[in-house]
């Protein structure tokens, strides 16, 4: 609808309607005013017992996109932990819209209500808030102020009303039609489908039903769901299943040259080369100045350079940052580590260096970015390249500074010197053909440079760069005492940030754990990203709270999901998986190759306190996988032909007994346990039902026999049609199920 809008919506008016276990005395009939931090100003509950709930009429029929909680001026007990808000046309019949949760504080907070049915708006006039825990277990709920936003022009609202009065009919239609078809109601189902012209489901579909529950055509049911596969119709069923994490441990022959144990080391990917490039990181007791290249397809190190300062390049080093431009064969590598002794001024220029791959050359860029309007030596932080614009980002970090007492006069460090409260760096653009860096922004603690916003630095994050929407997404990180697992997005054209989350407790279980352990990449293409947790955050714990997680964030739809996670302990245990998966770490590294989909991960330390000097040299490939086309048509076929095997089995033993060791035993993996046991399972079939035989059954068991063969065949229906779309299907509830007791 063109006319839908996001600028032209307004405050909805509202009376209370009803109201149950809630006092409305303090309230005048229509709210429109925010009086949140007045103590009597308030719906509050006489208890805390369930159901509770306060429902809003709304002036008009309109389309409802944010509900606000104005809160009190102070935290409160009787705020809302975990609520819900429901909507329909009337106070009987809602839909739900939102399920959330409060933070405890003072700040008001809006939130998004679902208010389309695929992508079309529907109208509410009823709005119910079900108050489901407060912050205080034994207190009673309080809700302080509410705002609705949304439409109520007629113009607008009433084709959105018409259009979603004609969907619930012809909703009605199909479920009746589901129903008709289900019990083999044939005549009432052609009647209501003619009169009505309302399609039960995709006319494909309805073919699929003919052959198999109709016909009873097993075998023209495989060539269906074979042509199908073919046609990909199952891709988005398979877009939609969970990844299953397949690590592999890459082995190497024992007499080739490879990368020794590191920690705090930095890797890159050349996807377009199949090449990761690694360089640097501290071994247990030094700083290295090594380079290293590893080619995927042959699956061999090679040693670029022994010691890259000897050749022109960058010291030995470690906790600094790389990152690499496929389309001009270039890594540029900043910052780094230096123990306090080595912090003398001349040692604390952030030199900045750019390596040309196919020309095997370094390049100084400059001795100290902080003279160029850049960041100082830091370390820590993060960096990422938008090849298009040829512009790196550069964000967070430690800021080093000389020990108290040691001067230190160069440009940029007025204000550093001898401090002993940790300085975190800004985020910095450089623009490579004009070799020129900005401050985009100041670390919200320092002073800001005038017309420079500021956000909160940390160390430890993760930056992630989307070419597609232009942003950079930025998570979690360690600031002091406190670990972070916050996530906004920085969009580089227009400078806006976005507050995606700011970790509250109440998504602890649903987002990554806070700390410093965490890895990510991005898939712009799938509009994916992922993050590898490693150790606790809690240093004097690592040995006793170790765990491997993996995440993914589906970008689109705003959600994280946990694929993998390993909270088994001791080094015991992860000596016996070495082969398996990788033990918890931090100052790994992690790279991407977004061509082939995989992940790539060496080294890192351990965190063992019996050994502080360990660290490691495995390395590994991550491969998410889904089910695929062939799989997923493997898993029709077995689900056909046991159906099958169990209809025969019905009318004669032995030919079933024969099905069984012949067409269903071909399509069994029997290397598999599961399916292995799952097919010794079915010849239980065989032997039920014995008193009865075939030739023995009446015209009635005949007529049971063939209400039966219909009742499965149509469960085997359902149960095919999981893999189609779900716009191509009938509709998922049923008839019966909305009649009430």
């Amino acid at each position: 609808m063109a006319a839908f809008q996001l600028d032209s919506l307004k405050k909805l008016v509202y009376t209370i309607h009803k109201c149950s276990s809630f006092s409305s005395t303090y309230f005048p009939e229509n709210i429109q005013e925010d009086k949140s931090n007045d103590q009597s100003s308030r719906w509050s509950s006489d208890t805390n017992n369930h159901p509770q709930f306060i429902t809003l009429k709304l002036q008009r029929h309109s389309i409802v996109v944010s509900i606000t909680f104005g809160k009190y001026e102070k935290t409160h007990v009787c705020n809302l932990k975990k609520f819900k808000v429901y909507g329909g046309l009337s106070d009987e019949n809602m839909t739900e819209l939102l399920e959330s949760g409060l933070k405890n504080d003072s700040t008001a907070e809006t939130f998004h209500l679902r208010h389309t049915v695929g992508d079309r708006p529907f109208p509410c006039r009823y709005i119910k808030i079900m108050p489901l825990q407060s912050w205080g277990p034994s207190f009673n709920f309080s809700i302080w102020f509410v705002e609705l936003t949304g439409l109520d022009d007629w113009t607008i609202v009433k084709p959105c009303l018409d259009w979603f009065n004609t969907y619930r009919e012809q909703e009605v239609v199909r479920l009746c039609l589901k129903h008709f078809r289900q019990h083999n109601y044939h005549s009432a189902f052609e009647s209501l489908q003619r009169h009505t012209q309302v399609k039960l489901e995709d006319p494909l579909l309805s073919e699929l039903h003919e052959i198999l529950v109709t016909k009873g055509d097993y075998e023209g049911t495989e060539h269906f769901m074979e042509h199908s596969v073919s046609s990909g119709l199952f891709s988005q069923y398979i877009g939609q299943q969970e990844y299953r994490p397949v690590w592999q441990p890459m082995q190497l022959a024992d007499t080739e040259t490879q990368p020794g144990m590191r920690g705090g080391h930095q890797m890159c990917m050349d996807p377009y080369n199949e090449t990761i490039y690694l360089f640097g990181g501290w071994d247990g007791n030094q700083d290295l100045s090594d380079l290293w290249a590893y080619h995927v397809p042959t699956k061999k190190w090679t040693l670029v350079s022994k010691d890259t300062e000897a050749e022109g390049g960058p010291s030995a080093r470690s906790c600094h940052k790389v990152c690499l431009d496929p389309e001009q064969r270039q890594i540029f590598t900043l910052g780094r580590y230096l123990d306090t002794q080595y912090r003398t001024p001349e040692n604390l220029k952030s030199d900045f260096y750019v390596y040309d791959i196919e020309n095997n050359r370094w390049t100084l860029i400059t001795e100290d970015t902080g003279t160029m309007g850049g960041p100082q030596l830091i370390f820590d932080h993060q960096m990422c390249i938008d090849v298009e614009k040829r512009t790196i980002y550069v964000f967070g970090g430690r800021v080093l500074t000389p020990p108290p007492g040691m001067a230190d006069d160069r440009p940029g460090c007025v204000g550093l010197v001898g401090t002993s409260d940790p300085i975190f760096s800004g985020l910095y653009s450089y623009h490579v053909p004009t070799n020129t860096w900005t401050k985009l922004c100041d670390d919200c603690s320092r002073p800001s440079s005038p017309g420079v916003p500021t956000i909160r630095s940390r160390v430890g994050h993760s930056m992630l760069f989307h070419p597609g929407c232009r942003k950079l997404f930025i998570f979690a990180g360690q600031r002091s005492k406190d670990y972070l697992n916050d996530f906004f997005t920085y969009t580089v054209d227009t400078h806006e940030i976005q507050q995606i989350s700011e970790g509250a407790r109440r998504e602890a279980c649903n987002i990554p754990a806070a700390g410093f352990t965490q890895r990510a990449t991005i898939d712009p293409d799938l509009n994916e990203i992922y993050v590898l947790s490693g150790l606790s955050k809690d240093k004097e714990k690592r040995d006793d709270n170790v765990q491997n997680s993996f995440w993914v964030y589906y970008i689109k739809q705003n959600k994280w999901s946990c694929i993998y996670r390993n909270e088994n302990t001791g080094e015991q245990y992860w000596n016996k998986m070495q082969h398996l998966e990788p033990c918890p770490r931090f100052a790994h590294q992690l790279v991407y190759d977004p061509v082939n989909k995989v992940h790539y991960l060496f080294g890192g330390n351990p965190g063992r306190a019996c050994l502080p000097k360990l660290r490691l040299d495995d390395f590994w490939q991550l491969q998410l996988c889904r089910p695929t086309h062939l799989q997923l048509l493997q898993r029709c076929k077995l689900l056909i032909r046991k159906h099958r095997f169990e209809e025969i089995a019905l009318k004669n033993r032995m030919a079933a007994l024969h099905y069984l060791q012949t067409s269903l035993s071909e399509i069994i993996d029997h290397d598999d346990p599961e399916q292995t046991k799952e097919f010794q399972l079915l010849t239980s079939v065989l032997f039920c039902d014995q008193d009865r035989e075939p030739s023995a059954r009446t015209d009635s068991s005949v007529d049971e026999f063939d209400v039966d063969c219909h009742h499965r065949r149509s469960q085997l229906y359902d149960q095919l049609i999981t893999f189609f779309p779900e716009s191509m299907t009938q509709p998922k509830g049923n008839l019966i199920d909305l009649i009430s007791l």
